[in-house]
């Protein structure tokens, strides 16, 4: 695993956290099963978040296999995670600019952060490359991420 040299933020990469077959198995369920994206807070902007989601529920033997990984990369005691997401864009849609903790003087900050606490962690993995488009840009650091098949991004939301 590779950390990005930033006093600002803890950002790791790691490589080939996926196989082929595995995001290719994503990519199936969650194009099975997507929906349009929602906000947590809504701003206002109807065009904030313009992708697809799907929940990866861990009662899919697969998707459990995919929680063990994530469980020994990070470390971090499953009991305080999320349902994972698998997210679908089409060319064009985006999620912009945003910060994936909950602001405490936020409207939802008590119902989503009341039972596991804050998102102290986030980990993202692309299922696919593409020609151009789909980084993950990290503004604070001036840092932008390309997309390759089976890569793990995990950062702390501080």
């Amino acid at each position: 695993m590779q950390r990005v040299p930033s006093p600002r933020l803890e950002l790791f990469i790691l490589r080939d956290f996926l196989d082929q077959a595995e995001c290719d198995a994503l990519i199936e369920r969650i194009e099975a099963e997507r929906r349009t994206s929602t906000l947590a807070n809504f701003n206002g902007d109807e065009d904030f978040r313009t992708s697809e989601t799907c929940d990866l529920f861990p009662n899919d033997p697969f998707v459990t296999a995919i929680y063990a990984k994530l469980d020994e990369v990070s470390g971090i005691d499953p009991a305080h995670g999320e349902i994972l997401q698998g997210q679908r864009y089409e060319t064009g849609q985006e999620f912009k600019l945003h910060s994936d903790c909950f602001e405490p003087s936020s409207a939802d900050y008590e119902e989503f952060c009341a039972v596991s606490g804050q998102r102290t962690w986030t980990f993202m993995v692309y299922l696919n490359k593409v020609e151009a488009g789909g980084a993950t840009r990290f503004k604070e650091i001036g840092k932008t991420v390309r997309p390759e098949r089976g890569k793990l991004l995990g950062w702390n939301n501080r």
